[in-house]
Formats: C-alpha cells, structure tokens, sequence
C-alpha cells in the first residue's frame, strides 16, 4: 500500500540548492516519492557561497523608504556594495522601478510580515533536519554583531531595526568595550554595535545543504545529475522533461531552480520579474584570525564569519546576466574592506567565489502553484534570504502539494501577484 501511495504521489523537484533540498526533505516526510534534478550536485551553486547567517528576524526588505537615495554614491565608489552593467539596463530599469514602487511604508511592513513568517523557527526546523545526520555541528549558535564605524551610530529607531523590533527581536546596543568581548579581533575604529540574539550560523553553507541531502538519499529519495533544457506540459496534465540526455515524464513538479527557474517558464510561455542579482565571497583560508559571531559591517554591508574552511566576507550586489563572466574586482573589494575591518587578518591564502541571487522587485520568493498549470509549484526567488527561508518554503510546498489550505494567506508570495 505504501508502495502505492508513493508511486501515485510521486513529485519531481528541480534544483538540488537548499531551496530544493528542503522541500524535498518535507515531500519526503510525508510519505512522497521524490526525485532531485540538478545539473550540479547539491549545495555547489547558488546555495554554496553565502556567509552562514541563519537569522529568525531577517525581516527588513531591500527595498526601504529612501533606498534610491543612497545608489548614486555606492555607484560611485569602487568598493561600494552595488554595481551594474551598462548593458542590462534595458532589463534592470523597469525592474528598479518596480523595486522602488514597493517602498512605501505600507507595503515595506506588510513585507516584513511576510518574511517574518517565512524566516521564524527556522533554526529548530534546520535541527530537525539535521537530526540524525552526524552533521549536526555544522550549525551552531552565534549572534549578529552588526559594526558600526565612523560617525554614524546605531538608533534602534531607524526603521530597519525598528521593523526588527516590533516583530519581538532580542536587540540592543553595546558600546566598544562590551563589543571587544564578543570580537577582539576588530579594529580600533569599530565604536559599537547593534547585536541581534538567537542566531544560528552554518560553519559551511555548501556542507549543510549536502548533509541534508544525503539524509534525502539515505531515506529512499533519488538525486539525478541532468540538465534540463525545456518544460511541456502535457495532455493529462503531467509533464515531460527536456534533459541533455534523455526525457523525463513526472506528476508533480517543484521548481526551485533560483534564477534558472525563468528560463524553464519561458519554454512554457510564463514570463516573471525576476532578475538574476550576483553576489560575490572571498574566503581566507588560514587567517590568523577567528570570529565568535557572524559580523556586518553596516556601512559596507558586508558579513563576515568563520567557517570550517576559514574565514569568509560576503556581500555585494552586481546586476548582470546569470551566464555573464565573472568581475572578481568585487570580491578584491572585499577582500580591502574586510582587512580594513580585521587588521591582523591573513590575506596569503584567498579564495573568490560568485553566484547568482534570483531576486523579485519586493524582496519577496515566488512560492505556490503556477495559474494554469495543474500541479506545477514555484519555490523560487529568494534573493539573499534562501538560506533563512529555505526550511518554511519546504514546509509550505509541502502542504500546497498535498492539497491542504494554508493557515494563513499566502497572496505576497504567489507566483502571479502583483509586484
């Protein structure tokens, strides 16, 4: 009978990130047969350079009241935290236009609403995943020192710590000599910090989402190395899936690609707003120095964390095409700003790393069924905030594919709203 059942419900996810891996551990719990399809193995893309933070209050939005102020100067500096190229601006601007249009105050707070629900318990639903694994010790506990340098202070009444608040994050100020505790290896210009409480940090991004993945396989689920090319959907309401190698008929599918998700929709006439927005590490692989927390360095918004391998800096955003060469003068930047912030850091031994974010003018994932599709689910979109949203993604896909109804609206992220 279970056999039955799991060859009735059978569901095929593509994208093998943390997105994916996740959504396919909640299938599976569920008694799902499911199947894992990515050119890449698990956890090798988008989902392996990120700097770790594993964040229950990440609920501010990129796009803040007043954020466009602020462009013209990171676009000037050669280490600023933006950059673009010329050629996509035919692309980028009514992108920016929409992405401003969502920072209005109202819909900045309903926004932050949304992703408190897609961020809390995220760290108890990443230790039950990793329940079981001998993995567990690649998350641990950590704050979020967020540095202050220079003449700017910390004010909690500034609005992305105040969306932060009124959603009952544990915060406050300490001064240099309290922040030296937590970091002694800052520098000197370090004058306080705002430290959020009740983090988690993964000691190595990329390690985690193949613990998990392994656990996926370990219980009966299937992970198959192929590139898909093309979706069609089919007469009886299946599809088949065009791969380099050979097609792919599946029941169910999950599409969680990140940015790739958009040229898969293409081939089924579906076009979204979404844009590919990269992002650039550097790794110090014998630093000479250790962190007790993820660090962000406020004005550079930057982060920095130990991981297993060293320590990793990560930040920046460059809007260009996915499939575009890489600008390694971004992480270079990087790797001055972070050397600015660890004066005895080891920079001999470097390692540079870009991905590719995919990311919607809200801020928001698209997560849910595609209209007019039967059977076919988004859980993609999740632009610097997959690693944290990853667990309640598979959690809800989960649900939507079993057919129950949400306990509460999921309107903000359905593939088709308005953005």
């Amino acid at each position: 009978m279970h056999k039955e059942k799991q060859c009735r419900n059978d569901v095929t996810i593509i994208g093998a990130g943390i997105i994916g891996v996740c959504c396919a551990l909640s299938l599976q719990e569920r008694g799902y047969a499911v199947t894992l399809i990515d050119r890449s193995k698990p956890g090798e893309a988008t989902s392996f350079g990120n700097a770790g933070v594993i964040s229950p209050w990440s609920c501010v939005p990129q796009c803040l009241p007043g954020v466009w102020k602020n462009v013209p100067g990171w676009l000037l500096d050669k280490d600023g935290p933006i950059s673009f190229r010329f050629r996509e601006l035919p692309t980028l601007l009514p992108w920016l236009w929409r992405f401003f249009a969502n920072g209005k105050p109202k819909k900045v707070n309903d926004i932050a609403d949304m992703m408190d629900r897609l961020m809390i318990d995220n760290i108890p639903a990443y230790q039950h995943h990793l329940k079981g694994t001998g993995s567990e010790n690649l998350l641990v506990d950590s704050h979020y020192v967020n540095v202050f340098r220079g003449a700017t202070k910390p004010n909690l009444n500034d609005l992305a710590w105040k969306l932060r608040c009124d959603r009952n994050a544990p915060v406050h100020i300490v001064e240099r000599p309290e922040l030296l505790e937590l970091e002694p290896a800052l520098s000197d210009d370090c004058h306080s910090a705002v430290i959020i409480e009740g983090q988690a940090r993964a000691v190595h991004p990329g390690d985690l989402c193949k613990a998990l993945a392994d656990k996926f396989s370990a219980n009966g689920g299937a992970i198959v190395r192929a590139e898909i090319r093309s979706l069609e959907a089919n007469w009886d309401g299946t599809y088949t899936l065009h791969c380099d190698t050979q097609p792919r008929q599946c029941k169910k599918m999950v599409l969680a690609a990140g940015v790739w998700s958009m040229d898969l929709l293409r081939s089924l006439g579906v076009k979204l707003p979404m844009i590919s927005e990269r992002g650039y590490h550097v790794e110090f692989a014998n630093p000479n120095v250790t962190l007790n927390n993820s660090v962000m360095d406020v004005a550079g918004k930057f982060v920095v964390s130990s991981m297993s391998s060293g320590v990793r800096t990560a930040g920046t955003t460059e809007f260009a095409a996915a499939d575009a060469p890489p600008d390694y003068a971004r992480a270079h930047s990087l790797e001055r700003l972070t050397k600015s912030l660890l004066p005895d850091l080891n920079t001999s031994e470097t390692n540079y790393w870009m991905g590719v974010r995919p990311s919607f003018p809200d801020s928001l994932p698209a997560i849910g069924s595609l209209p007019g599709f039967n059977n076919l689910f988004a859980a993609f979109g999740h632009s610097h905030y997959g690693m944290g949203m990853a667990p309640a993604t598979g959690k809800i896909i989960a649900g939507l594919v079993s057919g129950e109804a949400p306990n509460a609206s999921l309107d903000m992220i359905k593939p088709d709203r308005k953005f």
